[in-house]
């Protein structure tokens, strides 16, 4: 079944993933456990919603504002036959992310799996960088990381299985002309994952990052040509990654097969930074 949207507090969506046609809840090494993508709407985490859904979890859906791409997604994951959820919240806002873990909380059960994936960038050189470009991006990027990691803290601290996984950036480990205000953000949520890994081991909870490079989504896609090739030029696999390969590697660090990794920082960059 899935409640009316007037019986949330936001307009949400949940689904037990018993639709018509559904091929079965998948017999993959997640199966049974509940996880949470921030930013899910389109590009890596979409990916990853997706690859964690194939590999049996159930999966709630974070957006900010692209509702009609979660929608489109539930209904993939519908289809696999598990468990999916969308809720609206800028992860920016701690009381929206609060107010996201009381209602999954509720209708959708303990979240086991974290992955802080949302994420923007406002770029430009830092002589005309004003303060309102800066504090956006730390706001999103970093203090969203704070944000959903405190509300849920307790969820993966009472799980068997507990993981968060950060989702950071080639640009936070070696910098980039014009994205001073991203690097700084990444780089912070490097350091984040690195000091609460060694503070939630003793509780048996694994936090790891995963740094992508340059990936083929709306972002890169937005670049000049130029750029584009130029950039592909001195990646040493000669090519973007895709969002699928990224995901791939944020579901090893969910399952039980990662689980004497805690603190790492995985990157999927082609070779670009070794």
């Amino acid at each position: 079944m899935i409640p009316s949207a007037t019986a949330f507090e936001a307009k949400t969506r949940w689904s037990e993933g018993l639709v018509q046609g559904a091929t079965g809840i998948p017999s993959g090494r997640l199966r049974g456990r509940r996880a949470l993508v921030t930013g899910a709407s389109r590009g890596i985490g979409r990916a990853i919603a997706l690859c964690l859904a194939e590999a049996g979890a159930d999966v709630a859906i974070n957006y900010r504002s692209s509702e009609e791409n979660a929608e489109l997604l539930a209904r993939r994951i519908d289809d696999l036959g598990v468990r999916t959820w969308t809720y609206p919240a800028d992860v920016s806002d701690g009381e929206q992310t609060r107010a996201m873990q009381r209602q999954i909380s509720r209708y959708f059960g303990r979240v086991d799996v974290l992955v802080n994936n949302a994420g923007i960038n406002i770029d430009r050189f830092f002589s005309k960088m004003d303060g309102a470009s800066w504090e956006k991006v730390m706001d999103v990027n970093l203090n969203g990381v704070y944000n959903c990691t405190t509300a849920f803290l307790d969820d993966v601290l009472h799980s068997p299985h507990g993981r968060i996984i950060n989702i950071t950036s080639i640009v936070g480990q070696m910098g980039n002309i014009g994205q001073v205000n991203y690097a700084a953000s990444k780089a912070g949520v490097i350091g984040m994952t690195k000091a609460l890994a060694r503070e939630l081991a003793r509780s048996n909870v694994t936090v790891n990052a995963v740094a992508p490079g340059f990936i083929e989504t709306d972002m890169v896609a937005g670049m000049p040509k130029e750029v584009r090739d130029k950039v592909i030029a001195q990646i040493p696999l000669k090519r973007l990654g895709r969002p699928e390969e990224v995901a791939k590697a944020v579901e090893f660090l969910a399952s039980d097969d990662a689980s004497y990794i805690t603190g790492h920082v995985l990157s999927i960059n082609g070779g670009l930074y070794i």
